[in-house]
C-alpha cells in the first residue's frame, strides 16, 4: 500500500465545486479572500459527527466574527445532508462528496484504524484555508469531541 497523500502547512488547497444540502453548487473559489476551515466527516447522523457539527455551530458567531466561514464535507447524499441541518439546526454550509473525490484529494480518504482493524473510510481532518488559497493548519485524526474547542485555542480565537 502507498502512503497516502497527505497536505501540509503551506499548500494549495485543492479547489472544488460540491452540492450542498440543497443541491446547489458550493466551491471553494467562493471564499477567494477570506479564511475557511474546511472539515471532513464520516456520516451525518452519527453520535461523533453530531457533536463535531453542533460545537462548530455553537461557535459559529466567534468563528465568522473572527472572519472565518466553515464548510462540513462528508460523502453522504445531499437529501441526508438537509435532514441533518434541519434535525440539528446547522447554519453552515454541509457538502456532499458521494465519489470521495475531494476527502481523496486532501488526504481525507484511505486507509485507517477502526477497533484496531484497519479499514477504508473517511479520516476526520480539519483545514484552515488562508485568503491565499493557502493550507494554514492541516489536522488528520482529530477527535470529535473537543475538537471545535482546540481548534479555536490554535487559531487565538478562544474566550
Amino acid at each position: 500500500m502507498t502512503e497516502q497523500q497527505r497536505l501540509s502547512e503551506g499548500d494549495k488547497a485543492p479547489g472544488f465545486t460540491l452540492p450542498d444540502s440543497t443541491g446547489a453548487e458550493v466551491s471553494l473559489s467562493d471564499f477567494q479572500g477570506e479564511h475557511v476551515v474546511v472539515y471532513f466527516y464520516p456520516a451525518a447522523g452519527t453520535p461523533g459527527c453530531t457533536k463535531q457539527a453542533c460545537d462548530f455551530r455553537d461557535s459559529l458567531a466567534q468563528l465568522n466574527g473572527a472572519g472565518y466561514r466553515v464548510l462540513g464535507i462528508s460523502p453522504d447524499k445531499p437529501e441526508k445532508l438537509a435532514k441533518f441541518v434541519e434535525a440539528e439546526g446547522l447554519t453552515f454550509p454541509l457538502l456532499s462528496d458521494q465519489e470521495k473525490t475531494v476527502l481523496t484529494e486532501w488526504g481525507a480518504f484511505g486507509e485507517k484504524k477502526n477497533y484496531g482493524r484497519i479499514v477504508q473510510g473517511v479520516i476526520r481532518s480539519t483545514f484552515v484555508v488562508g485568503p491565499d488559497g493557502k493550507i494554514v493548519k492541516a489536522q488528520y485524526n482529530v477527535r470529535a469531541t473537543g475538537h471545535v474547542a482546540k481548534l479555536l485555542r490554535d487559531l487565538n480565537l478562544a474566550s
